[in-house]
């Protein structure tokens, strides 16, 4: 059925002939480039993913504190504030609910814009906050949004309740 040498002489010329590795190897090099290729392209969309999302603006806010709840229609409440973002901020304006609120800077960890009503924050920059609620006063037990304002105008919220009698 088989001729003499015959599997041995096909072995043979597959072994010789340079057209039957040559798909192989062209197989390998393309799987290879394609590797390398989406290696790169990874690399680079994880670098321009980190570069984008460290410098939007990321303002910690903390907890109401320090509640001062006066006789007259102007008490105030103290807001802790951090910059964690990887580009500098500017605060411009404070909300109390949907009303608007005197913003101070009682605190800066630069020590120079103490007393101000318009500050920038660099990145890592903390800041204590008096804000102001002009014309109104807090009801105690109540919870109240406080929202502090860029000059980008986005809104950074943090609740806090005042403390009853």
């Amino acid at each position: 059925m088989y001729q003499k040498g015959g599997i041995k002489k096909k072995m043979r010329k597959l072994l010789k002939s340079k057209k039957a590795l040559s798909p192989v190897v062209a197989a390998i090099i393309l799987i290879a480039v394609t590797v390398a290729v989406s290696i790169a392209v990874a690399a680079w969309m994880g670098a321009l993913t980190i570069g984008l999302t460290g410098g939007a603006e990321q303002l910690g806010v903390g907890n109401p504190w320090g509640w001062n709840l006066t006789l007259t229609t102007s008490d105030f409440v103290y807001v802790n504030v951090t910059n964690n973002g990887g580009s500098s901020l500017i605060l411009s304006t404070a909300r109390i609910g949907n009303f608007p609120a005197q913003l101070t800077i009682d605190y800066h960890s630069d020590l120079t814009t103490i007393g101000t009503t318009l500050t920038t924050l660099s990145p890592g920059e903390q800041a204590g906050l008096k804000i102001t609620y002009t014309g109104k006063d807090f009801t105690p037990g109540v919870p109240y949004t406080i929202t502090i304002v860029t000059s980008t105008n986005k809104e950074f919220p943090t609740i806090g309740t005042p403390p009853g009698p």
